[in-house]
């Protein structure tokens, strides 16, 4: 099984027992040792997993670090584990910074069994850097998080390429925090930057404040621009047909009667998919790429929600997104009559992939029986 389907199924287990997990050793059992699991370590083979891992450093005697990971008999990853819900931060690390020192482990972890923080040592050698190089949270990830996780997996583990990863992550961090902060507020010296590349003159104070304003409106439009020209892009069919029109229409219109006004008027018109709701719809897409072919799963769209279905078949539901609300939800088809899924994003369908697999799994699985009784 692939690692981002074993951890959207650990995330979906996890999610109905998270409140029932009272201690930091339940948080190990039920939590820490599944990830571990899923990375492909055998938490039974001692050679492997090292439990309540013990280095005498100095006059500090007996101390120890919740995991470390061994490969041919040197630790490789050092886990510190904290109760489920606790806040992670740097203070919470203090066998990790002592223990990654004299080991020759050059990955170290600190989790609550949801969030985990992956750290190195990029800024000095042999000293574990204060800020994480990743963040990978259990119930909010997408492929990319995965893509980064297989490194540390048993069959795919380098530690040359975890550092060069590591190197990269931590700066892309960076980076993108810096653009979400001039996104939401420019800074002086970014409106100064940016402006003295489309103003020859000089930026006097009031041109400064007038600048900040559309600096801002200006970053908005463009990104919104770029979405929506992927988003259109995306939406050509698998089969090169023509292009829809502009502004996401439905990719099959609902069928007049579900539309239809009390006096008989059509009120098709009065349907608009938004952004976001074809942006859902191809990461419903994306999910489904492997299983069938993408031209089969579509869009419909009516006034109270977004339907996705199978084959453009009402009888074939997948999903259905309600995002005209003031509180975003999923309808799932894995079972017969569906099952509500609150989400607080996008991102959030991603924790949903198995099950939206799995009402496809259902709908084929009944098209065979009926072609097997006829």
């Amino acid at each position: 099984m692939e690692l981002i389907d074993q951890l959207t199924n650990l995330a979906s287990r996890v999610q109905k027992q998270v409140g029932h997990i009272q201690t930091e050793e339940a948080t190990k059992n039920a939590l820490v040792l599944p990830f571990i699991n899923a990375l492909g370590y055998n938490v039974f083979d001692p050679t492997e997993v090292v439990p309540e891992f013990i280095c005498d450093i100095g006059t500090k005697k007996g101390e120890k670090v919740d995991y470390a990971i061994f490969r041919e008999g040197k630790p490789i990853m050092l886990i510190e584990c904290k109760h489920v819900g606790a806040d992670l931060n740097i203070n919470h690390a203090s066998q990790l910074f002592r223990y990654f020192h004299v080991t020759e482990a050059r990955i170290a972890i600190l989790t609550n069994g949801v969030t985990y923080k992956l750290f190195t040592d990029l800024e000095q050698a042999n000293k574990m850097d204060e800020r994480p190089f990743m963040e990978f949270d259990l119930f909010n990830f997408h492929e990319n998080d995965t893509t980064e996780l297989r490194k540390l997996s048993k069959a795919n583990f380098s530690i040359d390429d975890m550092l060069f990863a590591a190197y990269n992550l931590k700066y892309m961090r960076a980076f993108k925090k810096y653009f979400d902060e001039q996104l939401t507020q420019p800074s002086s010296d970014f409106v100064n930057f940016v402006s003295k590349q489309v103003y020859d003159g000089v930026l006097t104070p009031k041109l400064k404040d007038q600048f900040g304003s559309l600096v801002h409106r200006s970053f908005h439009q463009f990104l919104n621009d770029k979405v929506t020209g992927r988003l259109k892009s995306a939406l050509v069919d698998a089969s090169s047909q023509t292009m829809l029109p502009p502004a996401f229409p439905v990719i099959a219109k609902a069928e007049e009667s579900t539309v239809a006004s009390e006096n008989g008027e059509n009120k098709e018109k009065d349907i608009v998919t938004t952004v976001e709701e074809t942006e859902g719809f191809m990461i419903v897409r994306a999910i489904l790429r492997k299983m069938v072919a993408v031209n089969r799963v579509v869009m419909r769209d009516v006034q109270s929600y977004c339907g996705i279905l199978l084959d453009d078949n009402n009888r074939k539901p997948i999903c259905r997104l309600h995002f005209n609300g003031s509180k975003k939800y999923v309808m799932v088809f894995d079972t017969e009559n569906g099952e509500r899924v609150d989400i607080t994003s996008l991102d959030d369908l991603y924790g949903l992939a198995s099950r939206i697999r799995a009402a496809v799994e259902r709908h084929e699985t009944k098209s065979k029986e009926a072609v097997a009784s006829a």
